[in-house]
């Protein structure tokens, strides 16, 4: 698996909307916030007639058998609570805070009849985290969590000789009463930013963006819900595949002369870096005491050097020479 281009890839998409620009809990557009391949609890969804999805489901091929690698990532929303009085306003009402999950499966061996279906449960227990301060004390400032649970069904079908239809379903069974539910208490039982990682061991993946001729009527019976399989990695690699819940093409790259994580797709590094420069110290002041994310954009930042901000400005990737006047 190509686990390093996976996890560029999903943080510079999928948690696009965890929090915008300018990064402050006291901004409006992240006390209110859009998040993308949310997995919402069974009954809920079943109490909104179906309208919010409680399930991701994944389909694609693979050729020459092999051995399936499956994981399951999410973030798992929490709430910030003030325990004291010590903490800014802006923080008093609540923050949500996401904590990053990973579910691994059992290898499945596709071909070996009993040995190619799973179902496996995972499920992530309530708490509260009271986080260390620099100086080692309990802060203030509480992380409430809800338990989520769910299910995992992969299975793998042969549809040729050598070739295989593998499916990967997520689902959220976290027990939850619908009956006047909020979306937003929902949410804290949610899967938020969902996606599935699939690797194949003595076996490649087939693009269904691009198949070979003859698997194109295969390719477009692949049945996808809230999901987009791409191959990962480098071009022409076909060991990892990457179902996210927003469309990409095969071989998605970050731009090498992005400095990190900005979390706010919607804006050029450049741009979002130098107007992160002209933020106030008490902006400044509330993002540091806001969330860990938030506090590493800054301290970033703040201190990149100028020739870093150079190489954002701009690059030419390749030239190619005019066509001459054909007169």
């Amino acid at each position: 698996m190509n686990l390093a281009q996976v996890d560029q890839i999903a943080k510079a998409v999928l948690y696009e909307g965890y929090m915008l620009y300018p990064y402050r809990p006291s901004s409006v557009k992240n006390r209110q916030r859009w998040n993308f391949g949310v997995v919402y609890p069974r009954d809920y969804s079943q109490a909104q007639g179906g309208d919010e999805p409680c399930r991701m489901r994944t389909e694609c091929l693979v050729s020459d058998g092999g051995i399936l690698e499956v994981k399951v990532r999410f973030l798992h929303l929490g709430m910030r609570s003030l325990r004291t009085a010590t903490r800014p306003s802006s923080l008093r009402d609540g923050w949500q805070e996401a904590v990053e999950r990973e579910v691994s499966l059992p290898e499945v061996a596709l071909g070996i009849p009993g040995h190619d279906a799973l179902k496996y449960t995972f499920m992530f227990p309530s708490q509260a985290h009271l986080p260390s301060q620099n100086d080692g004390q309990p802060d203030p400032v509480e992380l409430q969590q809800e338990a989520v649970e769910g299910i995992v069904i992969v299975s793998g079908e042969r549809v040729g000789e050598g070739l295989f239809k593998v499916s990967v379903e997520v689902q959220n069974v976290t027990p939850v009463s619908p009956q006047g539910a909020d979306r937003e208490a929902v949410l804290m039982q949610s899967l938020v930013s969902t996606h599935v990682i699939l690797g194949v061991k003595d076996g490649e993946f087939v693009s269904l963006l691009e198949p070979p001729a003859e698997l194109q009527e295969l390719a477009s019976s692949c049945q996808n819900i809230g999901a987009w399989p791409v191959l990962v990695g480098k071009p022409g690699q076909r060991d990892t595949v990457l179902a996210s819940p927003i469309i990409l093409y095969d071989y998605p790259q970050i731009a090498p002369e992005s400095a990190g994580d900005l979390f706010d797709g919607t804006e050029i590094d450049e741009i979002l870096s130098l107007r992160i420069m002209t933020l106030t110290d008490e902006e400044k002041r509330e993002i540091r005491e806001s969330d860990d994310r938030a506090r590493e954009i800054l301290d970033r930042t703040e201190a990149m050097p100028p020739e870093q901000f150079m190489k954002m400005h701009g690059v030419v990737r390749g030239l190619r020479p005019l066509k001459e006047d054909a007169s």
